[in-house]
């Protein structure tokens, strides 16, 4: 009688660590989920703010200089105009000083941001997807294999699914430059 309590109670102790061991996994599934929520919504969400702060810059910036342009060129149409000459020295001023102070503040560079964001990006996505496999993967091994599959199927726990997109969420954003 003695053995067969010993016996029992070791055979709980053996379920109970296997059961908090499958819902350890379990729960590292749902946040490595978790984590594949959270850059996809940075790629839906914050990729096309950056292009459009991309986009205003450089609209920013060709107006400076188509409008540097206009007064050349209604400069030299009239030299004797000084207001014209000063016009351009304040507007030249205002790029040296814009220069001076944010060098860094140009277009190209801009777009140099936008395309290591997005690499970035994509990059931390790919990983949070490769954990999330992982962690599905150890997950659905505890629930087949003896003796865990044993108290998974005792306990309700069902198989994991690997990675699976949304089709509408498997294509890169598309960044249009139809303004250009």
């Amino acid at each position: 009688m003695g053995i067969a309590i010993i016996l029992f109670i070791i055979i709980l102790i053996i379920i109970l660590v296997i059961y908090n061991n499958l819902i350890k996994s379990r729960n590292r599934v749902k946040q490595a989920e978790s984590g594949i929520d959270v850059y996809l919504n940075q790629r839906f969400d914050l990729i096309p703010n950056l292009v459009e702060c991309v986009k205003q810059y450089s609209e920013y910036e060709k107006g400076v200089f188509a409008e540097i342009t206009e007064l050349r060129v209604s400069y030299l149409k009239d030299s004797t105009n000084l207001k014209s000459a000063e016009k351009i020295n304040n507007k030249m001023n205002e790029i040296v000083a814009l220069a001076e102070n944010y060098p860094e503040l140009k277009a190209s560079e801009q777009y140099l941001n936008l395309q290591k964001n997005l690499t970035k990006l994509e990059s931390q996505l790919q990983a949070a997807r490769r954990i999330y496999n992982m962690e599905v993967t150890n997950y659905n091994n505890k629930t087949e294999t003896v003796p865990s599959n044993i108290v998974a199927k005792l306990f309700g726990f069902k198989k994991a699914e690997l990675f699976q997109i949304e089709e509408y969420k498997r294509e890169n954003v598309i960044i249009n430059n139809e303004d250009k």
